[in-house]
């Protein structure tokens, strides 16, 4: 049986080389075993986005946020899921809580305006 930690690792690594599909095998086998684990499931989730998997990514972000509400990262990623699926009305909550936490972040600011544009 596979350590959570030692799937965490492995997927981390696929995930930094690019290897963004492979990557989802040994993050969602250490997120079934750890599903509480924030850094697990954010790391699936960027794995998820990345190889435009939304819907996948989108479902990650979105549990992050259920266990850490105040993580800007997620819920921006949360927000762009979102959009990239053309769910713009939906995004503008997270992306405006993400930029309400991290006023500082233009790329935030930013694809909050297209959300509440495009969802006009």
């Amino acid at each position: 049986m596979d350590d959570v930690y030692d799937l965490f690792q492995r997927g981390t690594a696929l995930l930094e080389a690019g290897d963004y599909n492979s990557a989802t095998v040994p993050l969602s086998r250490a997120r079934d075993l750890a599903p509480d684990k924030t850094s697990i499931r954010e790391a699936l989730g960027r794995a998820y986005f990345r190889s435009a998997q939304w819907e996948h990514a989108r479902a990650e972000f979105e549990a992050v946020v259920e266990l850490a509400p105040t993580n800007d990262f997620a819920l921006f990623c949360l927000g762009r899921s979102l959009q990239l699926q053309g769910r713009h009305a939906e995004a503008r909550k997270p992306l405006a809580l993400a930029t309400s936490l991290r006023p500082e972040r233009a790329d935030y600011r930013q694809y909050l305006g297209q959300a509440r544009r495009r969802a006009a």
